[in-house]
Parts: structure tokens; sequence; C-alpha cells
């Protein structure tokens, strides 16, 4: 054999895989025929977003400042915030009642912390006190601020002292309620009494 052979022999074995590489990329990709739609010129329309209106459920008369709250956070349910101010009421009272005052720091604010434990040192609280009755009255005010929610509940308790029913003491109480607009926990923050 001569150099020469051997270039020629080189050439058709390159020809030979270069077809099929061809080959295997044609099956893999496919062939373009005419009928199909240039990609490159698709049209791309812009689908108009209409704001998503707020539902707003059907609230009771003491319950319409809700709406505020509503119109502005999408996942917002007045029945559970409600059942969840009572709750909070109930433990937090507790809690000052009894002096527990770590229960109270994770649940109230700086300011209202203070006044709690102030009250406590004093000895204004009473640890034989327990609930008998509590009602949520009315809704006193619902607003979105500068990304926070903020609800004051005007709540209706009656608590009475070491299981005696004659010594119920009533009391009425407007609690403001906090929670930044963007959380999605249940947990509220007692800013206000």
């Amino acid at each position: 054999m001569v150099y020469g052979d051997l270039q020629f022999f080189d050439i058709i074995i390159f020809a030979v895989v270069a077809a099929f590489i061809i080959y295997r990329l044609r099956s893999v990709l496919g062939k373009r025929t005419g009928f199909q739609k240039n990609i490159n010129h698709r049209n791309y329309t812009k689908k108009e977003t209409k704001p998503e209106e707020a539902k707003i459920p059907q609230l009771k008369e003491s319950e319409l400042k809700l709406e505020a709250i509503y119109k502005k956070v999408s996942s917002f349910n007045h029945k559970e915030f409600l059942e969840g101010a009572k709750k909070a009421f109930e433990i937090i009272i507790t809690a000052f009642n009894k002096g527990d005052k770590g229960t109270l720091k994770n649940l109230v604010s700086k300011d209202v912390y203070s006044a709690f434990e102030e009250a406590i040192n004093s000895g204004a609280n009473d640890p034989n006190s327990q609930f008998y009755s509590l009602v949520v009255d009315s809704v006193e005010d619902a607003k979105v601020e500068n990304g926070t929610i903020s609800i004051s509940v005007n709540f209706t308790s009656e608590q009475i002292t070491s299981d005696n029913e004659e010594s119920i003491v009533k009391n009425k109480d407007t609690w403001t309620f906090e929670k930044p607009e963007t959380s999605t926990g249940p947990a509220w923050l007692l800013v206000s009494t």
C-alpha cells in the first residue's frame, strides 16, 4: 500500500462517520418542512390581568369594619381572626392573673408587656381569678397601613374569684392586635389594651 491509498481510506472513514452523525442528528432533531410555522415569528400577546376583586363574605353589623382588611389582604379570614382573638384574650388574662411573664412576653408588644409586668410586680393581678364568660362585642377599628394589619376588638368578659359565682366581675376592654400584611401565620401581637 502506498501512502496515498491510506489518505483515501481515511477520507472514506471520516465520510462514513459524518454520514452516521448527520443521520442520528436528523432522527433526534427532525426535519423541517415548508408546512411548519416559523417559531421565530410567533405573535406574543400580553394578556391583560384584571386585579382580583376582593371577596368579602357576609359580615355581621358589628364586624363591618373588617371590610377594609378584606379589600387589601386576600388571605384574611375574619372568623379565624375573631376566634383567635378570643383565645388570645383568655390566654393573656390567665397568664396575667397567674403572673406568667414568659407567656405574656410572646403574645404582647414591649409596651404592653411593660405595663403587665409592672402590674404583676405591684400585685395587681389575682391568681384566684378565672374566666366565667367572654364575648366579642364588636370590631372597633380595622385598617392596613404601612404593611401592617391593625384590628381593634371590643370584648366583654366576666371573671370570678375562687370559684365563687357571686363574685362575678364584668369588664369591657378594647384590645388592638397587629401583624405584618405579608405574614401567613396565625400569630397576632397585642399592641394596645
